[in-house]
């Protein structure tokens, strides 16, 4: 096994890769920036160091910083969560060139997913169904664009090649209006992400986001774990998740996953992943692949009893999945609401000093947070403070005790929309399942 990580992040995920570490006997050395001096994972690990000033560039995101921590603590591993450096196919390649193991895909497959054409020409390739498109980026030539968008079908949708969470996107719903949503879309696609090539598909009126997770080894043997439903979104971001999928039918979850599975297999893929698709009249549609541990990924753990982080030590470790696919059993039902520092109404970040704290409990309730009474969020970052995990033995028993649980959050000190997440769940429309992903934007629309 693995002797010591250095953890590459912060927050929840920071402590989640903490504590997998502790059951495993693993040391870890909690690297964090000036603003993240309280961070619990901080005063829990066995070492900690200061890489930087607050802003990311200077501190998460300093590739020099985090490699020179590594080396002279004695790391012999770096695991860097989600977001930030996760899925740095540069970063995953400096760390095993000097000689440290990456806690995660290799450098090309993260190369690969990364770049969203190329994913969907190898996905396409392996029997996984992806969205109408145009399959490579987009070429300055307005004719063939026009030509493309025709044989797609409008309405279609513009999308960075390189990014992702909304940005760089642009519904068309005219040929009118082709050119120039192309056009806004590079130049985000270039601020944002520092490549400027785009791609279309069909743009899908009132899909689901449904997504697949999979474990695999370093010895090409992969499992998939089910599906999670992901289509409560607010411009794009996640809010509510849930697994299993309302809807989703034992046969049609063995049929995707098993197209994940050998999908895996062909491109080499280690580790933990997520397979993320649009669902719509009944068929899957691939749009990428996070090649990371996800923010939802306890939902998954609570259906099936598998500890996801642990697991991902283990195969960076070298060893061999512990399990085959029909051993994986799905059991009840588990939902994940995402506790943000912010307006529960107007969704302005809410950064500053918590007064007071105070986590729900009770049968099937899971608590993946790094807040405390005194500790002072940071404007810095991203506002998630915490995620509330239930489980029930079916879906209107975990819908019953997420609303109990919520009614026991207390966060005095700053706002939290954990008043947004009570509020949705008492809509009907959740509690028959299957929303849209645009559905959440309307309700808020139509609620003022």
């Amino acid at each position: 096994m693995i002797e010591k990580v250095l953890i590459a992040n912060r927050g929840e995920i920071a402590l989640r890769i903490l504590r997998a570490c502790r059951e495993l006997k693993i040391d870890v050395v909690a690297a964090y920036s000036t603003a993240d001096r309280e961070q619990k994972h901080v005063l829990l690990a066995e070492e900690a160091v200061c890489i930087g000033p607050a802003p990311s560039p200077q501190s998460y995101l300093n590739m020099a910083a985090l490699m020179s921590t590594a080396e002279v603590t004695g790391a012999t591993a770096i695991h860097p969560g989600y977001g930030f450096l996760s899925e740095n196919a540069d970063f995953a390649e400096s760390v095993e060139k000097s000689g440290f193991i990456f806690i995660g895909p290799r450098p090309e497959t993260i190369r690969l997913m990364g770049d969203k054409t190329s994913a969907i020409q190898e996905m396409s390739a392996a029997g996984v169904p992806c969205v109408p498109g145009s399959g490579e980026a987009l070429k300055d030539d307005d004719a063939e664009n026009r030509a493309i968008a025709k044989d797609i079908g409008y309405p279609v949708i513009i999308k960075a090649v390189g990014g992702g969470g909304g940005r760089g996107m642009h519904v068309v719903y005219e040929p009118s209006n082709l050119a120039g949503a192309i056009d806004m879309a590079r130049r985000e696609a270039a601020s944002a992400f520092g490549n400027p090539e785009v791609y279309m598909e069909k743009y899908l009126e009132k899909p689901r986001h449904v997504e697949i997770q999979v474990l695999c080894d370093s010895y090409n043997n992969a499992i998939h774990l089910g599906e999670r439903d992901c289509s409560l979104q607010r411009r794009n971001q996640k809010v509510m998740e849930e697994a299993p999928a309302p809807g989703i039918t034992p046969e049609q979850r063995a049929e995707i996953g098993e197209l994940c599975v050998a999908a895996c297999k062909r491109i080499n893929y280690r580790g933990a992943g997520t397979f993320e698709f649009l669902y719509e009249d009944g068929e899957f549609h691939f749009i990428e692949m996070n090649t990371r541990i996800q923010v939802e990924h306890p939902v998954t753990e609570m259906i099936t009893g598998v500890d996801l982080v642990a697991e991902q030590l283990r195969i960076a470790a070298g060893e061999k999945l512990r399990w085959t696919q029909d051993e994986i059993e799905i059991t009840g039902h588990a939902i994940e609401c995402r506790i943000n520092a912010e307006h529960p109404r107007t969704f302005v970040p809410s950064p500053g000093k918590i007064e007071k704290y105070h986590a729900p409990g009770g049968p099937g309730i899971r608590i993946d947070s790094h807040a405390y009474g005194g500790y002072t969020v940071p404007p810095h970052y991203d506002s998630l403070i915490g995620k509330l995990i239930v489980y029930g033995e079916n879906r209107d028993s975990a819908r019953a005790r997420c609303r109990t649980a919520l009614s026991e959050v207390v966060v005095e000190g700053i706002h939290t929309n954990v008043e947004l997440h009570d509020y949705i769940l008492q809509q009907e429309a959740h509690a028959k399942g299957g929303v849209h992903i645009h559905y959440l934007e309307q309700l808020l629309a139509e609620s003022g």
